[in-house]
């Protein structure tokens, strides 16, 4: 077993010496104080140093204490006791349950590779219903793909992806699992309390690592629930629906370590390893022959700006993205879309049918051309316009209003009760407009 002392502490960075047996990378060191704080080995240098992360920011260590190796990494109780409860980074309950306990509870290594892709279900494309119009119209839901919600802050992207979560789980395909990273205590809440009343926790986990936490516990909390997803996903042969509340929190706790660890930013002011660390988490949320992992992410976007380097590394490694755009949320229609640069390359008539398809071809077509119109009517009127121009503005007009639409998770909030859409029902209302 090896064992250290501690050389230097600069934060949440501590450097550990060894003389001879040099514990790896990742693996879990115990302080020799009464609190026997965690460290985790970031990295090896020379002369048998390592630089450990401090996981729990404990303040109690310091320079010339000694350290364990433990021999393993961090892990987490996997198992059907984890439904219904809610966990921190490393898998401790936080929910004022007790402890997480079972003969059958196992524990994972939450830095496992991922799994070879078999490209499971390549033919089967399977569309999980949302009831909500704009998503299921433009960016079909399909079973064991990820989908992304992009947009700045307050235009709805933790509404959308709780009244997602509210309807999917009601319909009681699989099991869900949610990780916050570094989002607002009150909106983890308001999601617990949610699920709570709808009586949906019983097949879901929450993990959180919210804005109170450290960059590390934010940095590691999305790849605990992918190990409980894994684990469903291989161990019982499930499927999972997995949703991450917010992946740009989790480069940005990435980016914070990188800054204590005074590694030189890239072009784009994020952390040397950008890709990398999207990498390590997105493809580890795959499908197999055993079972799939259907992701659904919220990424904010820093001033608006879609083309941020972390965005858009993000946005590269999901097959349908739907932008939220302020100046939608302005006119008060939610979920505040933006029906141009929302898109998904599973919107094909091999996935969704050739009737969907050439219905969004004349929505889209409709849309632009609104657009289009917009300039020309602020100028000179409506009245000045053709009849055809004319008549294809008010079924535009119709068709935004038609994609708005009341959320189940907000009804306390506007005393509006939530509307839930089929796919046929969205279809139908469609053809009505633009017929």
């Amino acid at each position: 077993m090896s064992q250290g002392i501690i050389q230097a502490v600069r934060g949440l960075i501590v450097d550990v010496d060894f003389d001879d047996s040099v514990p790896g990378v990742y693996e879990i060191l115990i302080a020799d104080n009464q609190r026997q704080s965690p460290l985790l080995v970031q990295r090896l240098e020379k002369n048998h140093r390592a630089i450990c992360l401090n996981i729990n920011a404990d303040y109690k260590i310091e320079r010339g204490m000694t350290v364990k190796g433990s021999g393993k990494s961090i892990e987490i109780p996997v198992g059907n006791q984890l439904l219904g409860r809610v966990v921190d980074a490393i898998g401790r309950p936080i929910d004022d349950l007790g402890p997480i306990e079972g003969q059958d509870l196992a524990r994972r290594n939450i830095f496992i590779p991922p799994k070879a892709n078999k490209n499971y279900g390549g033919d089967k494309n399977e569309i999980l219903e949302t009831g909500i119009k704009v998503i299921d119209f433009f960016t079909p839901f399909v079973k064991g793909r990820k989908m992304g919600i992009i947009g700045g802050a307050g235009v709805g992207k933790t509404v959308l992806i709780m009244e997602l979560m509210h309807n999917v789980s009601k319909s009681g395909r699989g099991l869900s699992l949610f990780a916050g990273v570094g989002e607002r205590i009150r909106e983890g809440q308001e999601l617990y309390d949610t699920l709570k009343e709808g009586d949906l926790l019983k097949d879901t986990c929450l993990f959180f690592g919210q804005m109170d936490q450290n960059p590390i516990q934010r940095m590691l909390v999305g790849l605990s629930a992918v190990t409980l997803a894994e684990y469903f996903r291989d161990a019982q042969k499930k499927d999972i629906l997995f949703f991450v509340d917010n992946m740009y929190r989790y480069v940005q706790a990435h980016n914070e370590v990188s800054t204590i660890l005074d590694q030189i930013p890239s072009e784009g002011g994020y952390e040397p390893t950008i890709f990398s660390d999207v990498k390590t988490i997105e493809d580890r949320l795959s499908s197999t022959e055993d079972g799939s992992i259907t992701s659904i992410q919220t990424i904010y976007v820093p001033a608006d700006d879609l083309s941020d380097p972390a965005v858009q590394m993000i946005q590269h490694e999901l097959d349908a993205v739907i932008v939220l755009s302020r100046s939608v949320a302005e006119q008060g229609i939610r979920p505040a879309v933006d029906l141009l640069r929302t898109n998904s390359s599973l919107l094909s008539p091999e996935i969704v049918g050739e009737r969907h398809y050439l219905l969004s071809l004349q929505v889209q077509s409709l849309i632009q051309k609104y657009e289009s119109l917009k300039g020309i009517i602020a100028i000179i009127g409506e009245s000045e316009l053709s009849t055809a121009d004319r008549a294809d503005y008010a079924k535009a007009k119709k068709l935004i209003q038609f994609f708005s639409q009341h959320m189940s998770v907000m009804e306390q909030q506007n005393n509006a009760k939530g509307e839930y859409f089929s796919r046929e029902d969205t279809l139908k209302g469609i053809e009505e407009i633009i017929v």
